[in-house]
């Protein structure tokens, strides 16, 4: 539900590209989709016509209407092979990650360090509130986001967490949640 509202929020649209594709599997998707409000689902069957260059994977199919025609595309649960190739035919890319160091993380222009289930509705949050501002505001915005330093930023809190939780004597006794 929450890609259909992100993709209305913001004006995008919304392609199925999974790395084991089957027609199957596609359609279902589209029909959760339809079913939950999308207006149109991309990349499903011969509609995934077009390639990425460099990938071998089934996610190298893609739209040429949807991600490959796209100058932003959001990859969520993404691997770091797509995520390279996009930004080498000038994609723009938004990567949700829980790993400030996977090379997805390290090769999107902007990264947020999440879970995906978590950051949705916060993507679609501050996606609305964003829609007063003027184009030009939102390019400096863009334009001058660093995601090395995002990144850096979100492994200094990760660690500074861990230390508060360390100095709070909070552990985990790993010998009393297995059977060895």
């Amino acid at each position: 539900r929450e890609i259909v509202e992100l993709a209305k929020t913001v004006n995008a649209k919304i392609e199925v590209n999974l790395f084991y594709r089957t027609r199957e599997r596609e359609e279902a998707i589209a029909k959760w989709l339809y079913k939950h409000g999308a207006s149109e689902v991309l990349g499903v069957g011969e509609d995934a016509s077009a390639t990425i260059p460099e990938l071998f994977s089934e996610r190298r199919r893609v739209s040429p209407r949807g991600i490959l025609k796209a100058d932003v595309v959001l990859v969520p649960l993404e691997d770091g092979d797509r995520t390279e190739a996009l930004r080498k035919i000038g994609k723009f890319v938004i990567a949700i990650d829980l790993n400030p160091f996977s090379r997805t993380s390290r090769t999107a222009n902007i990264t947020i360090v999440d879970n995906v289930v978590r950051a949705m509705p916060l993507l679609i949050k501050y996606s609305k509130s964003m829609q007063s501002m003027d184009n030009e505001s939102l390019k400096q915005m863009v334009n001058s986001f660093d995601n090395d330093d995002n990144l850096s930023k979100v492994v200094k809190y990760i660690l500074d967490r861990l230390k508060k939780i360390a100095d709070q004597g909070l552990t985990i006794n790993i010998s009393k949640t297995r059977d060895y």
